[in-house]
């Protein structure tokens, strides 16, 4: 599978999260997620509910709120995508402040930012606590089809390899006095994505030369078989479990 890399999303520990199989937590935060899908958005309460769980779990984990919250800005389109649902939704309208709105679209402005910002805490707490290694090798284990785990292992690989090389390239650039100020340095910035996607597909080739004359034969070699206990997943199953209880009460409150 190849070494580990550190990703900036994970943070080290040996809290009980962390020391949970990884494929347990895939399957614990697959269904916390489908759960919270399930839930009807009038249940407001619920999604509370369901984040005291996640601060639960991000508590037991001993993972900073600060830490979660600064890696939720990559939901901010989402978040854009919601506040326009009340000005552009057809439907009833309110005031609010003064202004008009569509009451289906601040129901699905709410829908989308409550199940948007957990599913996304829910994901970033994974990745806090599990190596992005681990995640492939519990991919393996839940019997993903090995050339979808195949494919993210490269692209986990050598998505540094490419960011470095961007990085070399823009070091090249500057040593040269070029600075990109506006439209008229649109085509130099355009040849250097040719040069990079030209130099990656080469690279590529030599990288897949390099495995055949070694014996790949299109399958990798299982490095570590990853078990868990059935206390391991008793502790796994207990946020679905919780937030299935949640949901069930949401549907009959």
């Amino acid at each position: 599978m190849g070494a580990g890399h550190a990703h900036k999303l994970y943070r080290h520990g040996h809290s009980p999260v962390h020391a949970l199989p990884p494929h347990t937590k895939l399957v614990a935060v697959l269904g916390f997620v489908v759960v919270v899908v399930s839930t009807p958005r009038e249940a407001m309460w619920a999604f509370a509910a369901y984040a005291a769980l996640l601060a639960a779990v991000a508590a037991a984990a001993r993972v900073p709120a600060g830490f979660l919250l600064r890696r939720l800005v990559i939901e901010v389109p989402f978040v854009a995508f919601a506040f326009l649902m009340p000005f552009v939704v057809p439907g009833e309208q309110t005031d609010v402040l003064g202004v008009s709105l569509s009451v289906p679209g601040l129901w699905g402005a709410w829908n989308v930012l409550a199940k948007g910002t957990l599913g996304v805490a829910a994901s970033v707490l994974l990745a806090s606590t599990t190596e992005l290694r681990e995640l492939l090798l519990g991919l393996q284990r839940l019997k993903l089809p090995p050339l979808l785990v195949q494919i993210a292992s490269f692209m986990i690989r050598y998505g540094d390899v490419i960011t470095d090389e961007m990085r070399r390239m823009s070091i090249a650039r500057r040593s040269r006095g070029f600075e990109a100020k506006g439209v008229r340095h649109w085509g130099v910035l355009a040849k250097s994505a040719g040069a990079l996607f030209i130099r990656s597909y080469e690279r590529g080739e030599r990288v897949h030369l390099a495995m055949v004359s070694r014996g790949y034969t299109g399958t990798m070699p299982v490095i570590d078989e990853v078990t868990a206990t059935r206390a391991q997943w008793t502790r796994a199953a207990v946020l679905p479990a919780a937030a299935l209880l949640v949901c069930l009460l949401g549907w009959t409150v």
